[in-house]
């Protein structure tokens, strides 16, 4: 017979600000100048990224893809969490929508760029994160936000 898991409102307020945690800290260390050394340690070797339709292994994988990329500018419009049932605390599942801008935006490009060139242009994108608690990380008590993980990551542009 399969358990159920209710979540109380406590559950989810915790979700929420664990969530909100996250989406700041994550997109303030992406666009921050030590990314290529800080971005990694939200995943672990055995984590999942696919950005834009091109997939990425562990820690390693986020490392040399955002070493090839330029500086960027993240606009978070939206996010959202809901708790996944199955472990206490739960896994969380993330998702964001914002704007990101690579490199100097559309003033640092050269006077060549053709005026319709995404070239760092703002660009629409949707994240979805699934967020797993850290099994390394000290057990936290009842009300506090618990230390998770990047599991899988799914980044795409859609505008």
């Amino acid at each position: 017979m399969a358990t159920t898991t209710t979540f109380t409102r406590n559950d989810i307020e915790i979700a929420t600000r664990a969530a909100d945690a996250f989406t700041r800290l994550y997109y303030t260390t992406y666009d921050s100048p030590t990314r290529v050394d800080d971005l990694p340690k939200f995943y672990r070797s055995s984590s999942t990224l696919t950005w834009n339709g091109n997939p990425c292994q562990g820690t390693e994988g986020v490392k040399k893809l955002i070493q090839d990329m330029p500086s960027t500018k993240h606009e978070v419009q939206s996010y959202d969490c809901h708790p996944i049932p199955g472990s206490q605390p739960p896994s969380l599942l993330v998702t964001v929508s914002g704007n990101v801008t690579h490199g100097r935006g559309p003033a640092g490009n050269p006077v060549s760029t053709p005026v319709k060139s995404v070239d760092g242009q703002p660009r629409v994108f949707f994240q979805s994160f699934m967020l797993v608690p850290d099994p390394t990380a000290p057990v936290v008590k009842a009300g506090e936000v618990a230390k998770y993980y990047v599991d899988a990551d799914a980044m795409r542009f859609v505008g």
